[in-house]
């Protein structure tokens, strides 16, 4: 997949020695650091790039979250692939932004 896709993660990290937003802080710092485009929203965080590229970065993610504190982890996870061409977080909500 050489389009550029859309990838909605969540994740409900379970820790006794960090506060879950700690957590998720934490996953965020990870996804801005890889220089793709991405949204943070109350319940998710949408990714902007190619299929592949994001799926090592939610590797990462995880990796991170566990090595931080969490003791499990809950992800939830949609993508939005269009066949004929690239998707852009901009074409959805574009509109909407302030």
């Amino acid at each position: 997949m050489k389009h550029t896709v859309n990838i909605s993660l969540q994740i409900l990290p379970d820790s006794k020695s960090k506060h879950p937003y700690d957590i998720v802080d934490k996953a965020i710092a990870v996804i801005a650091a890889s220089g793709l485009k991405y949204k943070v929203c109350p319940f998710e965080t949408v990714i902007e790039g190619e299929y592949n590229t994001i799926m090592d970065l939610i590797r990462e993610v995880h990796e991170t979250c566990l090595e931080y504190g969490a003791e499990k982890i809950f992800s939830y996870i949609k993508v939005q692939i269009d066949k004929s061409g690239d998707v852009s977080i901009d074409d959805k909500t574009g509109k909407y932004e302030k």
